[in-house]
Parts: C-alpha cells; sequence; structure tokens
C-alpha cells in the first residue's frame, strides 16, 4: 500500500466534503433531525457521507467502507474507509465553527493507519500516518514534553455516563492535580494534543469507531496515545484518552481495565 497516494485521495475526499458542508454552514439552510440515540443529525451529514462513499467505490472499488449515516459495506476488505463527515454536528447546528469531517484509512489487521481531518469553517486541517509525520496545515506537529500533571493543561468532556461508570471521584482528583482545566470537545482536543498545544483530552464515554479511528493516527504520528478508559489502543471503544505520552502514567484511575 502506497500511504503517500491514499493521502493524497484523503485530500481529494476532504475537498469533496468541504464543498457540501461550509455552504450549508454558512447559509444556515437546513433541516436537523434527532436520531434514535437522542443526537442531532442533519441532511448535510448524510449528503457528505454519500457524496464520499460514491468516491470511495468509484475510485477504491476493492476497499471497504464504515460510515455514521449509512452503515459499512459488507466485504471483508483489506483496507477500509472509516468516515464521519461532521463530527460536532451539534456545533455545526448551533453555528460553532468546531466541527470537522474525520476521514480513516484502517487495515483489517493493523487498525487505523492513516487519519485526516477537516475544519473548514476553522481554517484548519490536520493528518499523519503510522510511522509518519503529523500535520498541521502543512506544518508538522508533535506533542507537547510536559511530563507532571501539576503543569499539564487538561480538556476534558466529563458526561454522565463517567459519572455512570463510577469515574466521578478520578476525574474529579484529575482535574484537581493539573495546572489548568478546559473543554474544548470533540475531535479538535485530540488534535491540540497533537499540536502540543494541550497535554491530556478526555473525551465522552459514548463514542462510536468513526469518532475516533481518523484521530488515532494523527495523535501517534506526533508522538502521542490514544487509549480507552481501559488503557488499551483500541478504535472500536466508546471512550478516547490521547496525552502527550508521558502523562499517560499519571491517568491510571480513568483506565480502570
Amino acid at each position: 500500500m502506497d500511504l503517500d497516494r491514499e493521502l493524497e485521495f484523503a485530500v481529494t475526499l476532504a475537498d469533496l466534503a468541504d464543498a457540501v458542508t461550509l455552504p450549508f454552514f454558512e447559509s444556515r439552510n437546513f433541516t436537523v433531525d434527532i436520531k434514535a440515540n437522542q443526537t442531532e443529525v442533519t441532511e448535510v451529514d448524510r449528503h457528505t457521507e454519500t457524496v464520499i462513499m460514491d468516491m470511495v467505490r468509484t475510485q477504491r472499488p476493492d476497499h471497504g467502507w464504515y460510515g455514521e449515516e449509512h452503515g459499512a459495506s459488507t466485504n471483508n476488505a483489506e483496507w477500509t474507509w472509516v468516515i464521519d463527515p461532521i463530527d460536532g454536528t451539534s456545533n455545526f447546528v448551533r453555528g460553532v465553527p468546531i466541527w470537522a469531517t474525520l476521514i480513516a484509512l484502517v487495515h483489517r489487521d493493523r487498525g487505523p493507519v492513516m487519519g485526516f481531518v477537516s475544519a473548514p469553517a476553522m481554517h484548519a486541517r490536520w493528518w499523519g500516518v503510522v510511522g509518519g509525520d503529523a500535520m498541521h496545515n502543512g506544518h508538522r506537529i508533535q506533542v507537547s514534553t510536559v511530563d507532571t500533571l501539576s503543569d499539564a493543561s487538561l480538556s476534558i468532556t466529563e458526561n454522565a455516563p463517567w459519572r455512570e461508570a463510577g469515574y466521578s471521584e478520578a476525574i474529579k482528583n484529575l482535574k484537581k492535580s493539573v495546572k489548568r482545566v478546559r473543554g474544548y470537545g470533540d475531535f479538535w482536543q485530540h488534535m491540540l494534543v497533537a499540536q502540543g498545544a494541550i497535554d491530556i483530552a478526555v473525551d465522552a464515554i459514548g463514542l462510536e469507531p468513526y469518532d475516533i479511528a481518523a484521530l488515532m493516527p494523527i495523535v501517534q504520528a506526533a508522538g502521542g496515545m490514544l487509549t480507552n478508559r481501559e488503557g488499551r489502543a483500541d478504535w472500536r471503544s466508546d471512550t478516547a484518552i490521547t496525552s502527550n505520552g508521558l502523562l499517560h502514567r499519571h491517568l491510571g484511575e480513568l483506565q480502570q481495565g
């Protein structure tokens, strides 16, 4: 597999997605529905995923595909494109520019090997290839070198399932231990870890594989770590915890596997 070639294809997919999403975001002219899981979805989510998947089926017929809105292909392909057409739909709906299309190339055995994040309303793109570099708008990025919690900057999405799972005290202790706590949310907090702008990001419980797949290669290529709340690097999990790697050893209370 020529991953440079596949990265170029990911750029094409991101360009197609941006051409759909950004005009709708700027015009505010779209409908909003509520899915069975009580999350918001727009016609833009569905149309964006359709455009991407049509291109994948046409240009990569031997590859599989898996997306948030239209499910997965049935072939047991060696390579699969995993797509979240709009990560941060609630922001998209409210007019907050922090949303992105997430594109990942996943190997059947190796997991995610390439990730691409396009956030057109933020004029930002991130990408990374396992074994290669992580980039932000064409500039190489890497995680921070902060190695103590007392100096660390943390972003956390503390939703109800964290508390229901019995992590309230662990989260309280972590927030008390760090220098700064913010809530950047969704994909952005993990890209900020990859950039070295913050040091730890704890996402909500309730994620899906398409929320995580594109983030993992970028964070790893930048020198960081992404694990679930059991401490495993599993893109099929329902949680993502990222750090610069140096601080992961301090997150044991959140990784009670």
